[in-house]
């Protein structure tokens, strides 16, 4: 009995251990492969935990296995965003400025109940209250109301309430990320402009930001 509660606490400690190195994610924001692992590495620990015949360390290598893995895919997502999309996917707009894409919401087989269902959670009932919605990677909806709709703030008094422009990632970590490049209709010619008259060079740009009416935001890597 001693021995399988040693073993218990052991095993458990290492999952604990292994799901705080993979980062601080709450179940609801894990990627695929994130909760993949997490699922596998609970399912493994329950092994040696009833079977007192198998020794600890064949139980306990799988895992460590699995959390390396898991943090070298990571990696690997970080210093490419193109693997990252093949791994993850790619947020995708299914109300672009109070239009509903049903195009994007058929590929993602998000059914309108879905949608709704998504909005409520975001204590949104009327359809119309809806400027943008993009299904992340994780499966979450962000929302972004009309002005109209929004809560009042002092930037939004001096605006005047002005419909905002949806901001999306053009260049992230010095790559230029095409898909949000054509919903802003800026080509690449167009960016290389931009780029010049900040005097950057792409490999240099942390993140660029930019919307259909040419507004940008730049943020350069740090030395």
């Amino acid at each position: 009995m001693i021995v399988s509660i040693i073993r218990t606490m052991l095993l458990y400690g290492l999952i604990l251990f292994s799901v705080r190195l993979m980062g601080k994610r709450q179940i609801a924001q894990m990627q695929t492969s994130e909760l993949v692992v997490t699922l596998l590495m609970s399912n493994i620990a329950t092994i040696p935990m009833q079977d007192m015949e198998q020794s600890l360390l064949s139980g306990m290598m799988p895992i460590m296995v699995l959390l390396v893995c898991e943090i070298l895919l990571s990696y690997l997502m970080l210093r490419g965003s193109g693997f990252r999309r093949v791994i993850c996917g790619k947020p995708v707009i299914v109300i672009d400025n109070g239009t509903i894409d049903q195009k994007a919401m058929k590929e993602l087989r998000l059914s309108t109940e879905d949608l709704f269902e998504q909005l409520r959670q975001k204590d949104i009932f009327d359809l119309s209250e809806v400027a943008f919605a993009i299904v992340e990677t994780n499966g979450t909806m962000s929302v972004m109301k009309k002005a109209g709709y929004s809560p009042l703030c002092p930037e939004a008094l001096k605006s005047g309430s002005k419909e905002k422009e949806l901001m999306v990632a053009v260049i992230s970590d010095g790559e230029s990320a095409k898909g949000s490049m054509s919903y802003c209709g800026l080509s690449r010619k167009k960016l290389d402009s931009i780029l010049k008259k900040e005097g950057v060079d792409i490999r240099e740009v942390f993140i660029m930001t930019a919307d259909k009416s040419g507004n940008y935001t730049l943020i350069r890597k740090d030395k």
